[in-house]
Order: structure tokens, then sequence, then C-alpha cells
């Protein structure tokens, strides 16, 4: 079910698909705004990180919005909403266990590689934002899912963080196009009920890898190795408790550049 979508285009291979969504929305054009590519050339993550992937190993989209009917402070909502959907979509797909896509705040779709909190990113979400506070506030959400990718052909550099839904499907082949219809599916189910004021921030929170782990928080500051404790449904902040006083505050996804489980640091010094 996809007639929520005003526009839905898919390229071969474009630069980054933010970039042409956000042209898109600059032109006037009305939400929700689609897409996707079989590669990209100029993909990116958080800080302008490079985000690549090779030619159909995965699903690499955009999605554009005018939330004028969403408050400012809540728009990160629709990256979260981005974010579950997505998670649901590819356990089914992949036919995983419930649950077994976790969310790694703020930004990181992981499946878990072993005990403790050792996880692997399968996907990435990035949103983007202009005008907010205004009567044209534009967002454009992108999502890259590592999905027929096999671990033989993971760059060395990135093999032991990243998995893909092939490898969590013991090797059995994922369609590219059934994961995009089951994930725009429940998309249309999510932002349905965000118009409506309503966000399962239950969900949102019992998916998150960071929960109840010791963080390293990379922050212009400086680093700060700190115990995440959980999250704030209603301002998206992670809650995390200083190691000496125990005194929790919340911190923003603009915040902080990195955040990283401190074992796995300690393993790399």
């Amino acid at each position: 079910m996809t007639s929520f979508l005003a526009r839905r285009e898919q390229f071969d291979r474009v630069g980054s698909t933010n970039d042409v969504v956000r042209v898109w929305l600059a032109d006037g054009l009305p939400e929700i705004l689609l897409a996707v590519a079989l590669e990209q050339t100029a993909g990116r993550g958080r800080d302008g990180r490079p985000w690549v992937a090779p030619a159909g190993a995965a699903l690499l989209l955009s999605l554009g919005f005018r939330p004028t009917w969403l408050a400012p402070d809540h728009v990160w909502r629709l990256a979260a909403v981005t974010s579950l959907a997505m998670a649901d979509a590819a356990e089914w797909a992949a036919d995983l266990p419930a649950g077994s896509v976790r969310l790694k705040w703020p930004n990181d779709l992981v499946i878990p590689t072993g005990p403790g909190a050792e996880v692997a990113k399968v996907a990435g979400v990035l949103g983007e934002t202009d005008g907010l506070g205004t009567t044209d506030p534009r967002v454009v959400v992108g999502l890259g899912v590592n999905v027929d990718w096999a671990a033989a052909d993971f760059p060395p550099d990135l093999a032991r963080s990243m998995t893909s839904l092939r490898e969590a499907a013991c090797g059995r082949r994922i369609d590219r196009a059934t994961l995009l219809d089951a994930f725009l599916d429940r998309l249309e189910s999510g932002v349905t009920a965000l118009r409506a004021g309503r966000f399962d921030g239950t969900g949102w929170a019992e998916r998150q890898s960071t929960t109840g782990q010791t963080i390293r928080l990379t922050r212009p500051s400086g680093d700060e190795t700190l115990q995440a404790i959980g999250v704030d449904p209603d301002s998206g902040a992670l809650i995390v408790s200083e190691a000496l006083t125990g005194v929790a505050r919340h911190v923003l996804v603009g915040e902080v550049g990195h955040v990283r489980p401190a074992a796995r640091i300690a393993e790399a010094v």
C-alpha cells in the first residue's frame, strides 16, 4: 500500500537520494516523497561521513516530508518512525525473531552478534531539516540498509562492525523490492499514527541496544564514559548517568558526534 506517497521514483545511480528529495521539496512538491537508488556515488551518514555500498547490495532511499502537522521539537520522530518501520520489515523479510533488529541511538539499526553489547550495523538513518519553526518546514530522512551483501564482500576496514540481512538470514538471498514494500506498509501506519498525535515511544525505547551499556560519548568538549540508562520518548534524548555521581542527564542528538560501547574502544586501544 503506497497511496500515501505523492511522488515515488527509482534511479539506477545518483549522487545522493537525500539531495534528490531535498530538491523536490525546494521545488514545492507535496509530501510524502520517495527516492530509491540502486547505487549512490556520494552517499553520506552523520557529520558528512561517506556511506558506500556495491550497486544492488543495499536498499538506498530517502523520504521527504513537510511536517506542518508536527511540532518542531518532535520532528525527530519522523526518523524514529522510519527506523521502527524498517526494523520490523527487515525482521519479516529475513525471517528473524521479533526484536532481532535493534536501534543504536541515535541513528543506526544493528543486529546482536554475540554476548554482551556486541552488535553489527545493518542500516544507517540520516535526518536533515530545513525551515523548522517556519510555515515551510522540510525534512529529509535517508536510509541505507545492507540487504543482499555477502560478508566476503564487506570492506575490510568495516567487516567487524557491519552485517547484512543476507548474513543475518544465514546466507539466504533477500529481495530489495520485497523489503521496500514491507517497509512502506509499516511506514504508512507509523506516519498516520504520528499525524494523529500518536508515537510508539514504548516500542522505540524497547528496541534500543544502547540502554544498560557503558558507552563512550564523543563531544566537541571531549570524550566521556557514561552509563546509558534509557531514552526519552518526548525529546528523543539519550538518558545517561555519571559514573561517579550517578546523576542522570539527557543528551540530545546534536550534542554528540559518536556513541560507542566502551568495551569495544578498550579492545581497540
